[in-house]
């Protein structure tokens, strides 16, 4: 396996630099930077779009169709129109917790149409780890999947784009994994793009995906590789990182932002002027410090336009400014050669959503029943717990399913179950995660099920946890006092419990915000893998009521 030194590194771009023969600029030099984030294989608009203030009433919000591959390429292609010293980036995330057409082909589809939109160097993100190391440097190399071989309409050549890793160090060699930044010039000044992702990677992955690597500390990363930098002359830095914040404002806005960006940003040096950041799946457009720091949403609903001014004499970066453009589905046409693409793989698709993964002895409604509980969401839960509930897999003690995350039945013809029935249950393609909550916190969060809801949203349990609620009383206090219970046992307030749940959950979705107090998140399988590899075991239809209701 190939790796990059810092020093090794330090002399390609010396190298580099000797070999361009674009003169200097007498004049300042006008860059535009486009950057996205977290694209996760959207090659089709998300569902939803980009929700946003209404333009009409800021009190509300509302939803904008935005985002894709075909709008995306458009919106590219035409901001690069605007100047000829242009670079399109990405802050991680590009692949992993992926929809159907691009999860099949091991997330070919979405390195493809990065490339065909130019994308030039990505930072690495936490779900470029979710299969190992292995395929990340395939994904970035080429090559068929040493398993499944090559799936797609022609053989997979690889990233065209550069993953940067300036925090991954491979443990057997001391190196960084993959380069640490990259170097373009504009009008023959020097512009570096250090690349990397959060430190806590390894806390929020499967184990398997980080063996023998270690992630470094964001800030003191970036702040070592800056003299490097100087050295070669270089004085203007722009940092992707996969970690970011939560804003209170809207996509263009940055009131109240919080999150771990804030304290990197603040510990930079104050070389670096512009950060591009990620993963927290939010719009934001700041000045932390004293410096530019963006974010692009997910999923390719927003593009950022940061435009920059280099001084001719010194290098630097004078001038920094952004704006955060909504990808809108009625705004931008679709681009042909995406739209291309993406019929090639749906073609290839169909055969491998009919795949037959199991049988069951009987459908699985999804209708609730007075209680809230619903088959398929029990059976659904118990698939979670079970792919979470060994040690190394996060040691799981329950597992809780948003009911809005249960699209369909399971109820295939003559019981023969097929991926692409998985799939309509669970459509979201979400990353597990188990978490640490207390008792105390497990019940705030079933009150939260009535509490700012616009209808109950009563979460589906696995097997062995139950409960007793009571619609007489006010909502915040339905929960039966001591009836919640795990494998017999009443709930302990003080003690902690592990506690698996979607991603979509985990973050505080459908308000259930206590969520987001949780302690050591473990990601794991997307949860229609689980799914799947649940009825692959034979599951029974037998429905027992685990949640009960008075009045």
């Amino acid at each position: 396996m190939k790796t990059w030194s810092l020093t090794a590194l330090a002399a390609v771009a010396l190298l580099a630099g000797c070999a361009v023969t674009e003169p200097r600029s007498t004049e300042p030099v006008a860059v535009k930077v486009l950057a996205i984030n977290d694209f996760h294989g959207n090659l089709k608009p998300p569902l939803g779009g980009i929700r946003i203030k209404d333009p009409a009433d800021p009190t509300k919000t509302v939803n904008v169709p935005a985002g894709g591959a075909e709008f995306l390429a458009t919106a590219v292609a035409e901001l690069r129109k605007k100047n000829p010293n242009h670079i399109f980036v990405a802050a991680g995330d590009l692949v992993g917790a992926t929809p159907l057409l691009s999860a099949l082909f091991r997330d070919e589809p979405t390195i493809e149409s990065m490339n065909m939109m130019g994308l030039e160097v990505t930072a690495v993100g936490n779900h470029e780890f979710d299969h190992g190391t292995a395929e990340l440097l395939r994904l970035q190399k080429g090559g068929c999947h040493p398993t499944e071989g090559c799936k797609g309409p022609k053989p997979f050549a690889g990233a065209k784009f550069k993953y940067l890793a300036a925090s991954t160090i491979d443990t057997r060699s001391g190196e960084t994994l993959l380069p640490a930044y990259h170097v373009k010039r504009f009008g023959g000044i020097p512009v570096a793009f250090i690349g990397l992702t959060l430190k806590d990677t390894p806390t929020i992955v499967v184990p398997s995906g980080v063996v023998g690597l270690r992630f470094l500390d964001e800030a003191d990363t970036v702040n070592e590789l800056v003299p490097q930098l100087k050295k070669q002359g270089i004085e203007a830095i722009v940092v992707l990182i996969h970690e970011g914040g939560v804003p209170l404002g809207d996509y263009n806005e940055c009131p109240g932002l919080s999150g771990a960006i804030d304290g990197i940003v603040k510990r930079l040096d104050k070389a670096v002027d512009v950060v591009v950041s990620g993963h927290t799946h939010r719009a934001y457009n700041c000045r932390i410090d004293g410096r530019l720091v963006t974010s692009a949403d997910k999923f390719g609903t927003i593009v950022t336009e940061i435009d920059l001014v280099l001084d001719p004499k010194t290098g630097d970066v004078v001038t920094s400014k952004a704006d955060n453009l909504i990808v809108r589905n009625d705004r931008f046409a679709k681009d042909a050669a995406q739209t291309q693409l993406i019929a090639a793989y749906e073609q290839l698709s169909a055969p491998l959503a009919k795949r037959v993964v199991g049988r069951i002895a009987a459908p699985l409604p999804r209708a609730p029943n007075p209680a809230g509980e619903s088959p398929v969401g029990q059976v659904v839960a118990d698939a979670q717990l079970a792919s979470t509930q060994a040690p190394a897999d996060g040691g799981a003690q329950l597992a809780l399913m948003n009911p809005g995350g249960l699209r369909a039945a399971l109820a295939p013809a003559g019981g023969e179950v097929r991926y692409e029935d998985l799939f309509a249950v669970q459509p979201f393609y979400n990353n597990l995660v188990t978490i640490t909550l207390t008792g105390a916190q497990i019940v705030q969060l079933l009150e939260q099920q009535w509490l700012n809801q616009t209808q109950p949203r009563i979460l589906q349990v696995s097997r062995g946890f139950g409960y007793t609620w009571d619609a007489a009383k006010p909502a915040g206090q339905r929960v039966v006092p001591g009836s919640v219970t795990l494998n017999g046992q009443p709930l302990v307030a003080t003690a902690a419990y592990r506690v698996t749940v979607n991603s979509f959950l985990a973050s505080g979705g459908d308000n259930f915000t206590v969520f987001r107090q949780a302690q050591a998140p473990r990601t794991g399988l997307m949860d229609v893998d689980a799914f799947e590899q649940h009825i692959a075991k034979g599951v029974t239809s037998g429905f027992s009521p685990r949640v009960q209701r008075l009045n």
